[in-house]
């Protein structure tokens, strides 16, 4: 088992603006000793440990550990063992180049996968780059459109299109339903995620021919969404978007039931309200709402090994202040070190550009289901889920661990049960 040590400062001085604020801010926390006389496969990567997105990204560390610890158990990665490079990235962007820097130069790992969430994926793509590395990316939301890495693969099933893939099921549902709806609101945060999400929803509305009756963004430190609210009610839109993160989801929820908004569907793109935390406090007030999921214990989405997985992370969840079910996150924080790993020991070799070239070529078996990859790295079909809160009360997360609460409308493939429509009522 691998102990990491408490945190020591770098000395070394590279001169860049990125690389000084990392230095400054992450925490180190790297193996202090190695037990095995083979020399590991070292994978570095950064983390949320601390910030707006450590609760995530917390849970996903767990995720990647029983990972490490799996894959050691079986003998490792080409016959030797596994050990964790990685670094806090304080949810804060900037520290993120630097962090990468110091594993390529200093900490010589031999591969990289990326930290949690589209916000720090981006800022390490050009020190991945540069060194030619395959990157495992874990819910970069259409990172690769501005970067065109054929060595990146996006584990987050958002598809080929991840702009407009992310919420094509929730216009696909509205425009399935009689009478049509006829108008959309786009609400979300100032934010990359928010943005790349509200460009997609924008084209789906308009490839729908619906009427876009609002559409803003409100600034990241909004606590009061009542406003916001009554602004969108004014346009009495039949459907609304909405691209949040998890303060805001739990804001506008809140402010919804609060105001008593009359649309016919809503939710869409917000995140948060997968999260135990959110469901326990949001209760009864989550009803109707049709949001993105990646899981939930349905019975369509009975991938082999999921349900392992999962016991094994709630027992180490204990106590430790992450989400106890680990629904969202943790099985795809698994799955792209399994993919990655998989790769690994298929080429029998850590050379980057054979990796890339099979992982590329090849479906993957994964505890998420089978995974292929587009040209763009993007799963080559999209499984974004849209799920509609249904039935839920006010007794707690427990209610959540079985099926029938989030029931799954989109794709069709994995379809669960029927749309509670309109929502207001």
């Amino acid at each position: 088992m691998i102990r990491f040590s408490a945190t020591r400062r770098w000395a070394l001085k590279l001169g860049a603006t990125a690389f000084a604020a990392a230095l400054t801010l992450a925490a180190p926390l790297q193996p202090s000793s190695a037990a095995s006389p083979q020399k590991p496969v070292k994978i570095g990567f950064s983390m949320a440990l601390t910030g707006g997105l450590a609760g995530a990204g917390k849970a996903a560390l767990i995720a990647m550990e029983i990972w490490r610890d799996d894959i050691n158990k079986a003998g490792g990665l080409l016959g030797r063992p596994v050990e964790f490079v990685y670094y806090d990235d304080q949810t804060n962007p900037s520290t993120v180049p630097g962090i990468y820097t110091k594993l390529l130069t200093l900490d010589n790992v031999d591969l990289v996968v990326s930290g949690y969430a589209t916000n720090m994926v981006a800022p390490a793509m050009p020190i991945v780059m540069s060194r030619k590395m395959v990157f495992m990316s874990l819910f970069g939301l259409a990172v690769n459109e501005k970067f065109h890495y054929p060595n990146y693969f996006q584990i987050m099933p958002a598809g080929p299109h991840p702009r407009s893939d992310w919420s094509a099921g929730f216009f696909d549902i509205g425009m399935a339903q009689t009478p049509k709806p006829a108008t959309v609101a786009l609400v979300g945060a100032d934010a990359e995620f928010a943005r790349n999400a509200l460009d997609g929803a924008r084209e789906n509305a308009n490839k729908a021919g619906l009427k876009i009756v609002y559409d803003k963004t409100y600034p990241a430190a909004t606590a009061d969404f009542t406003p916001i609210v009554r602004a969108i009610q004014a346009e009495a839109p039949d459907m609304v978007f909405i691209a949040s993160y998890p303060p805001d989801s739990a804001g506008m929820v809140r402010a919804i039931n609060e105001v008593g908004l009359k649309a016919k569907l809503l939710g869409g793109g917000m995140v948060g309200l997968q999260y135990a935390s959110l469901l326990s406090k949001l209760g009864a007030s989550l009803n109707g709402i049709v949001n993105y999921d990646f899981w939930v214990p349905e019975p369509t989405l009975k991938f082999e090994g999921v349900e392992e997985f999962l016991k094994k992370y709630q027992e180490r969840a204990k106590g430790q202040g992450v989400d106890p079910l680990g629904y969202y996150l943790p099985p795809y924080a698994y799955a792209y070190l399994q993919l990655l790993g998989n790769a690994v020991n298929a080429v029998g070799s850590l050379d980057q550009q054979k990796l890339a070239d099979y992982i590329r070529s090849h479906t993957h078996k994964t505890v998420v289901g089978d995974v292929t990859f587009a040209p763009n790295g993007e799963w080559s079909t999209p499984r974004a889920l849209m799920v509609q809160f249904q039935g839920v009360d006010d007794s707690g997360l427990e209610q959540f661990t079985h099926a029938g609460k989030r029931v799954v409308l989109w794709p069709e493939q994995w379809k669960s049960g029927t749309l509670h429509y309109p929502y207001a009522q």
